[in-house]
């Protein structure tokens, strides 16, 4: 948490340190650039409104501020008696650069400003430097400058204060991350704003809910697993014993022992390709090609009819097309009427028509509670039976990006398979 502290706090410094230095060189330089036009036509009417009612002689004028005057007429140049206090130039230099009405010009590094009144009779001149013009710019920025600072300050202790209040959050968030399979510890975050980080802890607290299910559920499934291995090994082992003390036939035995090694045999092909599923949704296989659907269907049915020859089988099959392959489909068909076949009282029907796959069998209805499990490895479905199949046909239908839904009627059940 501390390095999480310092580096962020660091981080907001240097923001801060660029805001301030953004704020200060577009306050120190160029505002006073953008308002030297405003001032200088504040000089301009300044120098303006005095000379319109300039007296005739002001050799004599008493003036104080910072303009001085000039009045030619002919050939003869009168100056106000401040004219040395404001200008560093010759008078005759003056009347030289002096052009149109009112303007600027620069005589030793120096700018002045001036404004001129013709007549028939003589030509009034008011002039100043630039004093007022950079008195007015440094004046503004004086008194921008010190509220300007204290609201970044202000700024600045709110965003470090907001950042602690974040640094904290963060800290109790991977204090939580630091225990996430501590189920000693004490997850419970409240937040009092409902924001982004708040979000994150939900989503964190989801997370270990859902690995802690997902431990439950592998715990579960493995105990399923050995269960449902060790009933075939222990009827095997039993009959081998039974044969080596002579109580049992080795003919009769030796079918019971087949028997159990089909089944687990089946058991392991299924749990090996559920890892192959798997695998192949890593890999991200390829399995956008094209099947037909209904020459898998026929081919499944052919399977199964015969285990029980009192369940009929009725079909309605368009010419619907499936993405996918023919093994996989064949998986999916062959695991789902191999459930059928254990439940079914008197029929299966498949219907394929509009893309969609529906496959109902008569057989009785399903624990609400159980629908949303059956698909998990292992879990306990119908009259406690558990197994792979539904499982695989899960996973297989989602390597294909196809749902699959169950549904009961009134009588039997429904699977419903279509696309996502």
């Amino acid at each position: 948490m501390r390095n999480i502290q310092n580096k962020l706090s660091r981080q907001l410094l240097v923001i801060v340190f660029i805001i301030f230095s953004i704020v200060l060189i577009a306050f120190g330089i160029v505002l006073p650039g953008f308002l030297t036009p405003l001032y200088e036509n504040n000089v301009y009417n300044s120098l303006k409104y005095p000379l319109e009612v300039l007296p005739d002689d002001i050799s004599n004028m008493n003036i104080s501020d910072g303009i001085s005057y000039i009045k030619v007429i002919d050939d003869d140049i009168k100056t106000s008696p401040n004219i040395d206090s404001i200008i560093s130039i010759d008078v005759k230099e003056v009347v030289k650069h002096v052009k149109g009405t009112n303007g600027k010009f620069i005589y030793k590094n120096r700018f002045y400003y001036y404004y001129v009144i013709r007549d028939d009779y003589s030509t009034r001149i008011a002039i100043t430097n630039n004093t007022y013009t950079g008195q007015g710019r440094f004046g503004m920025v004086g008194l921008l400058f010190p509220i300007l600072f204290a609201s970044l300050l202000l700024v600045s202790l709110i965003a470090l204060a907001w950042s602690s209040g974040v640094v904290r959050k963060i800290g109790k968030l991977k204090l939580k991350i630091d225990n996430i399979d501590n189920d000693n510890f004490n997850h419970k975050l409240e937040f009092y704003y409902d924001d982004e980080i708040n979000s994150l802890a939900l989503a964190l607290e989801d997370m270990r809910i859902s690995l802690k299910n997902q431990e439950k559920y592998k715990n579960d499934m493995y105990q399923n697993i050995s269960h449902d291995f060790k009933t075939p090994l222990t009827v095997i082992k039993s009959y081998i014993e039974a044969v080596d003390d002579g109580v049992e036939d080795v003919n009769s035995a030796l079918k019971v022992i087949s028997s159990q090694t089909d089944k687990l045999e089946k058991k392991v092909r299924a749990l090996l390709y559920l890892n192959k599923l798997d695998y192949l949704k890593d890999i991200k296989t390829e399995t956008t090609g094209e099947v037909n659907i209904k020459e898998i269907v026929e081919s499944s049915i052919e399977k199964f009819k015969y285990q029980r020859t009192d369940v009929v089988f009725n079909t309605t099959i368009d010419d619907s097309i499936f993405t996918g392959t023919v093994d996989l489909w064949e998986t999916i068909i062959d695991n789902i009427l191999g459930n059928f076949m254990r439940y079914a009282e008197s029929e299966i029907n498949i219907t394929i028509k509009g893309g969609k796959i529906l496959l109902y069998n008569d057989g009785a209805i399903i624990d609400e509670e159980i629908i949303s499990t059956m698909f998990n490895p292992y879990k306990k479905g119908i009259k406690g039976e558990f197994g792979l199949g539904l499982s695989i046909v899960k996973k297989t239908l989602n390597l294909l990006k196809y749902d699959i839904l169950i549904k009961n009627k009134k009588k039997g059940v429904l699977f419903t398979i279509q696309k996502d």
